[in-house]
């Protein structure tokens, strides 16, 4: 399904943790690493698309995520001709996203990236929000960095600039701040930000408990 100019409707979706780190997901069998994104149907709405396309990519409900924000308007990328179809070479051009921004309510581990038998990515990771994007395909570059701009508005930063490189592993809270052992009023500082920003999926019953 594409539009009069020959792009094709499509959704990306950012995917935050309590702590304003993004879902990054490592293509299969590709040294590249990208957001979930996915094709909208016929008959379909973006919203419906964004949750399909998040069930089949990494295995999550709606149940799993809350809605924090999506872009105001389509966000477009050219495809290169090396990338497109011969059959469909002269009508494609590229894709015209809607990006919506998420909050994971749910655990690590009821991400299932095996959930197809086609799947997308062969792993995953956390990742600071502003992710790099020499990583990412060069053609995507540009709508990425508009759509993280965008809706970086949405965000509430915990406080002294608590940020985390990309990990695979979950820090327990207490090495989070150096030298308080997680018991002094930096460590709870910490706690008490990551218990805001969490606050919107505690209205699901799916809110994780904090680490100990």
């Amino acid at each position: 399904m594409l539009d009069r100019e020959g792009f094709r409707p499509n959704v990306g979706i950012i995917l935050l943790n309590a702590h304003n780190e993004v879902w990054w997901g490592k293509r299969v069998r590709e040294h590249s690493w990208q957001f979930p994104q996915g094709g909208i149907k016929y008959g379909e709405t973006p919203e419906q698309a964004m949750y399909r396309e998040l069930e089949e990519e990494i295995g999550l409900r709606p149940e799993h995520v809350k809605i924090v924000g999506r872009t105001r308007d389509w966000l477009r990328y050219e495809v290169p001709d090396h990338f497109i179809k011969r059959e469909i070479r002269g009508h494609y051009r590229g894709q015209k996203q809607i990006w919506f921004l998420l909050r994971m309510c749910a655990r690590d581990n009821d991400v299932n990236l095996r959930l197809t038998d086609h799947p997308e990515f062969d792993a995953w990771r956390w990742h600071d929000y502003w992710v790099p994007l020499d990583v990412v395909i060069e053609f995507k570059r540009e709508v990425y960095q508009r759509a993280l701009q965008e809706l970086s508005r949405f965000l509430t930063w915990p406080p002294h600039g608590n940020r985390h490189t990309s990990r695979y592993l979950r820090q327990p809270h207490g090495q989070r701040q150096g030298g308080s052992g997680g018991n002094g009023s930096g460590g709870n500082r910490n706690q008490q930000a990551a218990a805001q920003i969490a606050a919107p999926c505690e209205e699901a019953g799916l809110i994780v408990p904090a680490e100990k």
